[in-house]
């Protein structure tokens, strides 16, 4: 069973505490990686990923890391972790990486996992890092997959790169929205997803 704080350090993230929607952190791979499903998930399961297995490296070393270097070390660690990530990528799933370009490298300077090492993983044991890291990387995947699906299926008429909205449609006059395949439009969707989730959580508003 997991304890209260284990609890909390999991679950808060893909709400209450998410990372994105009240953080705000995360903002640029967020508006980058998200005009289509595929490549949101991919970026999604790495993050996780990274997130995770720093988090239980840098809290088993947290007693042994100097201060004055544990930023240092923090980003050795994530580099580390993300050149394999990418190296992975790039051997199952080729294409997906190029569409992702430099968005996995700059993983290693994720404010979300940067700031989770420094406020989580090096005053916490293992357990409740692993905890904190899936969390939070669950937390930034769910709003990179809302954002995606709206993007794509509202921009291009499909998803997964399948279409799903009939050809009657376009028929009758239907025309997929360009716009929201743009960087912009994104913002805004973020923005709207923030609104709603502010809307539902008014204790939220003061934050």
């Amino acid at each position: 069973m997991l304890s209260k704080r284990n609890k909390e350090a999991f679950f808060n993230p893909l709400s209450k505490d998410n990372p994105v929607l009240v953080q705000i952190l995360g903002i640029c791979s967020t508006l980058a990686v998200t005009a289509k499903l595929e490549p949101a998930i991919v970026m999604g399961i790495s993050v996780i990923a990274v997130m995770a297995i720093s988090n239980v490296v840098i809290s088993l070393l947290r007693k042994t890391i100097p201060t004055t270097i544990r930023i240092i070390v923090q980003l050795v660690v994530v580099a580390a972790l993300v050149i394999i990530v990418q190296q992975i990528l790039r051997a199952y799933a080729y294409d997906v990486s190029l569409q992702l370009s430099v968005f996995i490298g700059l993983i290693i300077t994720n404010c979300i996992l940067m700031g989770r090492l420094e406020a989580f993983a090096l005053s916490n044991k293992p357990w409740p890092a692993f905890l904190d890291g899936v969390g939070n990387g669950l937390g930034y995947m769910i709003i990179l997959v809302i954002v995606a699906f709206f993007r794509e299926l509202l921009g291009s008429g499909s998803l997964f790169g399948f279409k799903v909205i009939p050809q009657w449609c376009y028929d009758h006059g239907y025309m997929d929205n360009g716009l929201m395949i743009l960087p912009p439009m994104a913002l805004i969707t973020v923005g709207c997803i923030i609104w709603v989730h502010r809307s539902r959580n008014k204790d939220l508003q003061e934050k």
